[in-house]
């Protein structure tokens, strides 16, 4: 059976899911395109999936729409003919001892390019700030090709995250590129918790007081700063063993 009208409730549930106020109600969010649903089926998230009716895949638990549907049901300008319903993570405590923090990042491409380049260079936790971009907005979910699902991300108030982090011995550094130490003069790699701040205001004072020593990475005089994502790879690379 094909879906194909709009007032479907499966149909109107998914278009919902475009609201953040609405993936919180429901503890769901959507992944589009073929390689973001393999990701998310590696992982055991899906728990609905919808294909464009001339599409097939083998399995009984597939709703199949026409192209307007998907269409009406994609957040993307050109939707894939492939779409699934997943169920976020509830994990809620700090794995690991090579975390990272974010503060009020707000670009979703910025989101989903960190959380790649950490699942790449060995972080074990990524903890959002309770003002950061949404981690199930469409954006950070495409950015991110998949690795949202393959590290332990949690959101919670940094202040308690940065205290719960020192009692367990782990040094915690911040960046600043005025009063900050070179990254390549750190020499245990063993453990850390990097804390990158926000596009235009970096990290919130309040913040960088709680750190124990704040980096910067050593560049070109005639650039005066990075983009975060870029700049959190570097750090990243160089604080990994």
């Amino acid at each position: 059976m094909v879906i194909t009208s709009l007032d479907n409730k499966k149909v109107k549930e998914v278009v919902k899911l475009q609201s953040k106020k609405y993936r919180d109600l429901t503890n769901t969010f959507v992944v589009e395109t073929e390689h973001l649903v393999e990701e998310a089926e590696k992982c055991g998230i899906v728990k609905e999936l919808f294909l464009v009716e001339d599409e097939f895949v083998d399995s009984n638990d597939v709703n199949y729409v026409t192209p307007e549907i998907m269409k009406k049901m994609s957040s993307m300008e050109s939707p894939s003919n492939i779409l699934a319903v997943c169920e976020k993570s509830n994990s809620k405590e700090i794995i690991g001892n090579k975390i990272l923090l974010l503060d009020n990042i707000q670009d979703p491409g910025n989101l989903g390019t960190i959380i790649r380049s950490s699942v790449a260079f060995g972080v074990t936790t990524i903890i959002l700030s309770t003002d950061t971009v949404d981690l199930y907005n469409p954006k950070v979910i495409r950015a991110s090709e998949g690795m949202f699902c393959n590290i332990n991300i949690i959101t919670m108030d940094l202040e308690e995250a940065i205290s719960i982090i020192k009692s367990k011995g782990i040094s915690v550094y911040g960046t600043d590129v005025v009063n900050g130490s070179d990254v390549r003069s750190i020499t245990d790699k063993s453990s850390y918790a990097l804390i990158m701040g926000n596009e235009g205001n970096g990290l919130k004072e309040e913040i960088k007081k709680l750190c124990d020593k704040n980096l910067y990475i050593p560049m070109n005089n005639n650039c005066e700063s990075l983009n975060v994502g870029v700049a959190c790879s570097i750090l990243l690379y160089e604080l990994g063993e």
